[in-house]
């Protein structure tokens, strides 16, 4: 049983490092700070949805994905360091004088794909899967997504705590960390 354990923590571990739950609730709230409520509730669960189903799909599909289109992780990587470079980009250089347009759906992308399901995500469920086996891996993925769901849900009382001001510093803050992210990601995918 023991064993069993230590092996759970051996796959856990990397994958909530991949995921990081803590940054992506400050993530979330930067771009939903403008979104009431119940949408932002929403929204957590379809970025929590779609960066679980993108996971199980790469987790049993994703070394077969990779070698019928040609690609490799670091591929993966460098495409996943742009898209988040851009919506980084595109906040920095957002003015607070003009009114904010997050689409509804960005759940989806950015934060199911790729800040849930990116790059370091799909690579650690690859590797894992190889040396952990696919049911410590899975339950570990199962955790990792509740912890996910947990931290999303309690981002509304930090919400709550943090003025409008507060809020746009934290999310020109949490930009420029995604821009430096981004170019960390591009970065390990072009020296790959």
């Amino acid at each position: 049983m023991l064993e069993l354990f230590s092996k759970f923590l051996q796959a856990f571990i990397p994958l909530f490092v991949a995921i990081d739950p803590v940054g992506l609730a400050a993530v979330f709230l930067g771009f939903g700070r403008n979104v009431p409520s119940v949408q932002r509730q929403r929204v957590a669960r379809t970025a929590t949805l779609t960066g679980g189903a993108v996971a199980l799909g790469f987790l049993f599909l994703g070394r077969s994905v990779f070698s019928a289109l040609g690609i490799t992780e670091h591929d993966f990587q460098i495409a996943g360091g742009l898209i988040l470079f851009i919506l980084a980009a595109r906040d920095l250089t957002h003015s607070a004088n003009e009114p904010d347009k997050m689409p509804e759906d960005f759940g989806v992308v950015p934060l199911g794909m790729p800040l849930i399901a990116g790059p370091a995500l799909i690579a650690a469920l690859l590797l894992l899967t190889q040396t952990m086996g696919l049911a410590i891996t899975l339950t570990a993925l199962v955790v990792n997504l509740g912890v996910v769901v947990l931290t999303l849900h309690c981002s509304e009382w930090l919400n709550r705590k943090i003025t409008p001001t507060g809020m746009r510093a934290i999310s020109k803050i949490i930009s420029m960390l995604l821009a430096a992210i981004a170019v960390n990601m591009i970065r390990r995918g072009w020296s790959g």
